[in-house]
Protein backbone atom coordinates (compact mmCIF):
# COMPACT_ATOMS: atom_id res chain seq x y z
CA UNK A 1 0.00 0.00 0.00
CA UNK A 2 1.56 3.68 -0.61
CA UNK A 3 0.94 5.64 2.30
CA UNK A 4 1.30 9.56 2.73
CA UNK A 5 2.49 10.29 6.19
CA UNK A 6 0.99 13.34 7.68
CA UNK A 7 2.93 14.96 10.58
CA UNK A 8 2.18 18.63 12.27
CA UNK A 9 3.60 20.62 15.16
CA UNK A 10 2.76 23.65 16.86
CA UNK A 11 5.74 25.68 16.88
CA UNK A 12 8.78 26.00 15.33
CA UNK A 13 10.48 24.83 18.64
CA UNK A 14 8.71 21.14 18.39
CA UNK A 15 10.50 18.87 16.35
CA UNK A 16 8.53 17.15 13.58
CA UNK A 17 10.68 13.91 13.90
CA UNK A 18 9.86 12.00 16.48
CA UNK A 19 6.36 11.25 14.43
CA UNK A 20 8.05 10.95 11.33
CA UNK A 21 10.38 8.02 12.56
CA UNK A 22 7.23 6.54 14.94
CA UNK A 23 5.11 6.26 11.23
CA UNK A 24 7.98 5.19 8.95
CA UNK A 25 9.06 2.19 11.42
CA UNK A 26 5.02 1.09 11.48
CA UNK A 27 4.72 1.83 7.47
CA UNK A 28 8.05 -0.44 7.73
CA UNK A 29 7.05 -3.82 9.86
CA UNK A 30 3.51 -3.73 7.63
CA UNK A 31 5.05 -3.23 4.42
CA UNK A 32 3.64 -0.06 3.39
CA UNK A 33 5.62 2.24 0.26
CA UNK A 34 5.72 5.57 1.79
CA UNK A 35 4.59 7.88 -0.64
CA UNK A 36 5.52 11.13 0.92
CA UNK A 37 5.93 13.09 4.12
CA UNK A 38 3.97 16.10 4.68
CA UNK A 39 4.94 18.38 7.80
CA UNK A 40 3.26 21.71 8.81
CA UNK A 41 4.54 24.08 11.76
CA UNK A 42 1.52 25.69 12.99
CA UNK A 43 -1.72 25.20 14.80
CA UNK A 44 -3.80 22.55 14.02
CA UNK A 45 -7.44 24.73 14.52
CA UNK A 46 -6.14 26.10 10.99
CA UNK A 47 -7.84 24.86 7.99
CA UNK A 48 -5.40 25.74 5.57
CA UNK A 49 -1.81 24.20 5.72
CA UNK A 50 0.84 24.73 3.50
CA UNK A 51 1.66 20.84 3.44
CA UNK A 52 -1.75 19.50 4.48
CA UNK A 53 -3.12 21.74 1.23
CA UNK A 54 -0.28 19.67 -0.95
CA UNK A 55 -1.55 16.48 0.87
CA UNK A 56 -5.01 16.98 -0.34
CA UNK A 57 -4.37 18.12 -3.87
CA UNK A 58 -2.25 14.61 -4.08
CA UNK A 59 -4.89 12.49 -2.40
CA UNK A 60 -7.60 14.11 -5.07
CA UNK A 61 -5.02 13.18 -8.14
CA UNK A 62 -4.80 9.68 -6.20
CA UNK A 63 -1.43 9.34 -5.85
CA UNK A 64 -1.91 7.10 -2.62
CA UNK A 65 -3.90 4.56 -1.01
CA UNK A 66 -4.18 6.08 2.65
CA UNK A 67 -3.23 8.87 4.69
CA UNK A 68 -1.24 8.16 8.04
CA UNK A 69 -0.83 10.05 11.11
CA UNK A 70 0.78 9.61 14.81
CA UNK A 71 -2.48 11.15 16.59
CA UNK A 72 -6.15 12.31 15.56
CA UNK A 73 -5.35 16.00 16.71
CA UNK A 74 -2.31 16.07 14.30
CA UNK A 75 -4.43 16.38 11.38
CA UNK A 76 -6.92 18.35 13.44
CA UNK A 77 -8.58 19.76 15.77
CA UNK A 78 -11.96 20.70 15.30
CA UNK A 79 -14.33 17.36 14.83
CA UNK A 80 -16.70 18.98 12.26
CA UNK A 81 -13.56 19.69 10.03
CA UNK A 82 -12.38 16.12 10.53
CA UNK A 83 -14.91 14.31 10.01
CA UNK A 84 -15.27 16.36 6.11
CA UNK A 85 -11.77 15.55 5.64
CA UNK A 86 -12.59 11.69 6.46
CA UNK A 87 -15.74 11.73 4.23
CA UNK A 88 -13.75 13.10 1.47
CA UNK A 89 -10.71 10.25 2.11
CA UNK A 90 -13.77 7.83 1.98
CA UNK A 91 -15.30 9.20 -1.74
CA UNK A 92 -11.46 9.24 -2.81
CA UNK A 93 -11.28 5.89 -1.34
CA UNK A 94 -8.24 6.56 0.32
CA UNK A 95 -8.13 4.66 3.86
CA UNK A 96 -7.29 6.38 7.20
CA UNK A 97 -4.63 5.69 10.08
CA UNK A 98 -4.01 6.74 13.08
CA UNK A 99 -1.49 4.72 14.99
CA UNK A 100 -2.14 5.72 18.41
CA UNK A 101 -5.35 5.14 18.89
CA UNK A 102 -6.22 2.54 16.39
CA UNK A 103 -8.06 3.95 13.56
CA UNK A 104 -7.09 1.89 10.47
CA UNK A 105 -10.18 1.97 7.78
CA UNK A 106 -8.42 -0.77 5.92
CA UNK A 107 -9.98 -3.20 8.25
CA UNK A 108 -13.24 -3.99 9.54
CA UNK A 109 -12.92 -2.76 12.92
CA UNK A 110 -11.24 0.43 11.54
CA UNK A 111 -14.39 1.11 9.15
CA UNK A 112 -16.52 0.00 12.30
CA UNK A 113 -14.79 2.87 14.48
CA UNK A 114 -14.79 5.62 11.96
CA UNK A 115 -18.89 5.09 11.09
CA UNK A 116 -19.05 4.72 15.30
CA UNK A 117 -16.88 8.25 15.35
CA UNK A 118 -19.67 10.09 12.75
CA UNK A 119 -22.37 8.71 14.36
CA UNK A 120 -21.59 10.49 17.64
CA UNK A 121 -20.51 13.43 16.12
CA UNK A 122 -24.43 13.66 14.03
CA UNK A 123 -25.48 13.00 17.83
CA UNK A 124 -23.28 15.66 19.13
CA UNK A 125 -24.56 17.98 16.63
CA UNK A 126 -28.63 17.20 17.47
CA UNK A 127 -28.41 17.51 21.02
CA UNK A 128 -26.66 21.10 20.47
CA UNK A 129 -29.16 22.14 18.07
CA UNK A 130 -31.91 20.49 20.68
CA UNK A 131 -30.35 22.69 23.61
CA UNK A 132 -30.16 25.75 21.55
CA UNK A 133 -33.82 25.88 20.42
CA UNK A 134 -34.73 25.11 24.68
CA UNK A 135 -32.86 28.26 25.24
CA UNK A 136 -34.95 29.92 22.98
CA UNK A 137 -38.07 28.73 23.77
CA UNK A 138 -37.50 29.36 27.37
CA UNK A 139 -35.78 32.83 26.59
CA UNK A 140 -39.21 33.51 24.79
CA UNK A 141 -41.61 32.33 27.93
CA UNK A 142 -39.56 35.14 30.09
CA UNK A 143 -40.59 37.72 27.64
CA UNK A 144 -36.76 37.91 26.19
CA UNK A 145 -36.79 38.82 22.41
CA UNK A 146 -35.01 36.30 20.44
CA UNK A 147 -33.62 36.83 17.17
CA UNK A 148 -32.58 39.90 15.43
CA UNK A 149 -33.13 43.15 17.66
CA UNK A 150 -36.42 45.16 16.70
CA UNK A 151 -36.64 48.23 14.10
CA UNK A 152 -32.89 46.84 12.03
CA UNK A 153 -33.20 45.85 8.97
CA UNK A 154 -31.90 42.25 7.79
CA UNK A 155 -28.32 42.29 6.05
CA UNK A 156 -29.47 39.95 3.85
CA UNK A 157 -30.19 42.04 0.40
CA UNK A 158 -33.34 40.13 -0.58
CA UNK A 159 -34.78 39.38 2.55
CA UNK A 160 -38.57 39.71 2.65
CA UNK A 161 -38.73 41.74 5.06
CA UNK A 162 -37.15 44.38 3.85
CA UNK A 163 -39.14 44.41 1.11
CA UNK A 164 -42.09 44.22 2.85
CA UNK A 165 -40.75 47.24 5.12
CA UNK A 166 -41.22 45.06 8.28
CA UNK A 167 -37.62 46.19 9.39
Amino acid sequence: MNVALYVRVSTDDQKPENQVHELREYCLRSEYTVHDVYIDKCSGLKDSRPDFNRMIDDMRLKRFDAVMVWKLDRIGRSLQHLLQLLQEMKSKKVDFICLTQNIDTTTASGKLLFSMMGAFAEFESSLISERTKAGMQRAKRQGIHVGRPKGKKCVWPNCKRNRKGLS
